[in-house]
């Protein structure tokens, strides 16, 4: 009996062994390309953000480690399509399942609307809305939403910039009537004013005009094994409350 009990513990811990073995040969490095700084989603020189951190952990579920590059938004379809990287955070447009991709359920969506400060008691549900106001945004906002930025920008009331922060500022000491941004990129930016002491409060009002298609903002991997355990990995950030955590890291004061 003894003999017996020794062997199946023996057995036991093989099995133990060889699954941990297999768990770590099936966990690889990947190298995923990222935009450049879009605080607070993601910030470059740290390796850190909302999208870094999301991504990050849904690959750690499975034991995968995230390494990522940044390049401008325009070659991030181009360097996965070359076999450079491993993995990218969008596809700019383009179908990279023709490059080998497979695309994944998406881990952040960006979500642009209009931002106003309550005390102007401003309205926006149509373009002619906009009349006589002034906006802010970021660069190429007027090409993206011809629809509600074409006669904005054709009569020099439309001003795009890539300083986030600026537009925020340009808000909130009445330069500008109207910021179109990322409502989570302006709050960031609030945040940071607060935190520096140049601004107290800040009562705004969101002014939603279009609606954020899920698809814009997929991870595309090369490893479908990789892409499903990055899926698995994402569900279990959301049902245990570990993805709003992330957010809220980064947003609260």
């Amino acid at each position: 009996m003894k003999f017996v009990s020794l062997n199946s513990s023996l057995l036991f811990f093989s099995t133990l062994l060889a699954c941990s073995i297999s768990y770590i040969t099936n966990a690889k490095d990947v190298l995923m390309a990222f935009s450049q700084d879009i605080p607070p989603y993601i910030f470059q020189k740290h390796n850190k953000g909302i999208e870094i951190d999301i991504i990050s952990a849904a690959l750690a579920y499975k034991g995968h480690k995230l390494n990522p590059l940044y390049f401008p938004l325009g070659r991030i379809p181009l360097v996965f399509s070359q076999g450079l990287v491993d993995a990218a955070m969008g596809d700019m447009g383009e179908d990279l399942t023709l490059a080998g991709g497979f695309y994944a359920d998406p881990a952040v969506i960006y979500d642009n609307v209009f931002i106003t400060l309550k005390s102007r008691a401003i309205s926006i549900k149509t373009p002619e809305d906009l009349n006589s106001l002034s906006v802010v945004s970021f660069q190429g906002a007027e090409k993206r939403y011809p629809k509600w930025l074409k006669k904005v920008n054709e009569e020099k009331r439309f001003y795009g910039i890539s300083d986030q922060l600026t537009q925020v500022k340009l808000l909130q000491f009445g330069r500008y009537d109207v910021v179109l941004s990322d409502r989570y990129i302006f709050r960031y930016f609030v945040k940071q004013m607060k935190l520096m002491n140049v601004l107290e409060s800040s009562d705004v009002e969101e002014h939603k005009f279009t609606t954020a298609d899920p698809k814009n903002y997929r991870p595309v991997f090369r490893d479908k094994k990789i892409r499903d355990d990055f899926n698995l990995g994402l569900k279990k950030l959301k049902t245990s409350g570990e993805f709003q955590k992330i957010y809220d890291n980064y947003l609260e004061l």
